[in-house]
């Protein structure tokens, strides 16, 4: 997406968000990243694992393959096949395989086997998009950032503040509602919220903190943006 700039949103929508970011910092004062790791990469490694996989899984998974590759240079040089079968259980581990030893490779011959802590160099990392980027970057170097998983997306299209199911879209609309400060956080409480109550096939409107927020849940009388 081009980084023209974007039509301003409703004040309106504005305060409801920035209600819904408070109002869920009290019901999850302790949301943050349940992705296990002690670096920068061992969080980007986690993060590739974790796409259409449980973090639960992921950090089975993770301590077997750190003691076998702990850094770049190490997972550059795997041997395939080992680390196939140490990543088989995250799902996609042909896939992931594949993204894991480029992105290494990447790190290792353009970035002195460091993980790079800007957006526009994530990026370029073979298997890395900016949901990915953002996770590092918000949790591992402190830089802001909103992590668009299908949590993420389908949260801010029940809750209104977007209509839009292009994450890079969706990324930029929440942008201009959240204050920068808290797009890290923000993206915690979303997530939390929406692996505990707003669950994809059965949300739990009834028990819902932040229901009377919400358009989408049953009796509200605010409907959806539809711009």
């Amino acid at each position: 997406m081009a980084d023209a700039a974007m039509q301003a949103p409703p004040v309106s929508l504005t305060r409801r968000a920035r209600a819904v970011n408070r109002a869920l910092a009290e019901v999850y004062p302790d949301a943050h990243c349940e992705l296990d790791y002690t670096t920068p990469f061992q969080l980007l490694v986690a993060t590739v694992l974790s796409a259409q996989c449980t973090d639960v899984r992921v950090n089975q998974v993770t301590p077997g393959l750190f003691a076998v590759y702990p850094d770049a240079q190490a997972l550059a040089g795997a041997d395939r096949d080992r680390l196939e079968a140490l990543i088989k259980p995250t799902g996609f581990y042909r896939a992931k395989a594949e993204s894991l030893l480029g992105l290494s490779r990447d790190i290792v011959e353009r970035y002195e086997g460091e993980v790079p802590g800007r957006l526009k160099d994530l990026v370029t990392l073979r298997g890395v998009g900016r949901k990915t980027a953002n996770v590092v970057l918000g949790n591992a170097f402190g830089v802001p950032g909103i992590t668009v998983d299908t949590h993420m997306g389908r949260l801010a299209r029940r809750l209104g503040l977007t209509v839009n199911e292009d994450p890079v879209v969706v990324e930029r609309e929440l942008m201009a509602l959240i204050e920068r400060k808290e797009w890290t956080l923000w993206s915690h409480r979303v997530i939390f919220h929406g692996r505990r109550r707003c669950k994809a096939r059965k949300p739990e409107c009834g028990a819902c903190e932040i229901a009377d927020l919400c358009p989408s849940a049953p009796g509200a009388r605010s409907r959806p943006a539809s711009g």
